[in-house]
């Protein structure tokens, strides 16, 4: 499989599912939470969380993430997943025209007063993953499953 079939399988699988397993690390400590999210034309994933969980505890420590896009299977049934590694920060600024806020208004349904809400002290926020590399378990297409890999951010824009 080649890089724009892997990008093309990527973009075709994610849209179909709505929560992701977030990895996050800090003090030596591995963390792993559950997050509804959303993603721009860029392929950077945003979630919104609130500031006092362990989960943005740890990434204000460690911006360093990597998390899983799966969907459930069953016994016998096959397999495709997608795994990134990336970089997370919280979005400072934050308008209704924001990449981020448009993304996750359209797929999630947050409305105006979610830029209100993210701005207000105590609150959730908005975090934005930018992912370095890509990795797709398929075996839809293969048998038995493999896994392959899309590197993406910098290492995509030196390309």
């Amino acid at each position: 499989m080649d890089a724009a079939e892997i990008e093309r399988t990527i973009r075709k699988y994610i849209p179909q599912v709505v929560h992701m397993s977030l990895g996050t690390c800090a003090d030596g400590h591995p963390w792993v939470c559950e997050v509804h999210f959303s993603y721009d034309d860029e392929l950077n994933i945003y979630f919104c969380s609130s500031m006092q969980t362990r989960h943005c505890s740890d990434i204000r420590s460690n911006p360093n993430v990597s998390g899983t896009i799966v969907t459930q299977h069953f016994l016998n049934q096959k397999v495709r997943g997608v795994y990134f590694e990336g970089e997370a920060e919280q979005l400072e600024t934050l308008s209704e025209d924001h990449p981020g806020f448009v993304s996750y208004s359209e797929r999630l349904g947050a409305g105006p007063s979610f830029v209100q809400a993210a701005k207000a002290e105590g609150t959730a926020r908005l975090y934005k993953i930018t992912v370095r590399d890509f990795y797709l378990v398929d075996g839809y297409d293969h048998q038995p499953p493999q896994k392959f890999h899309l590197p993406w951010g910098v290492s995509r824009s030196a390309n």
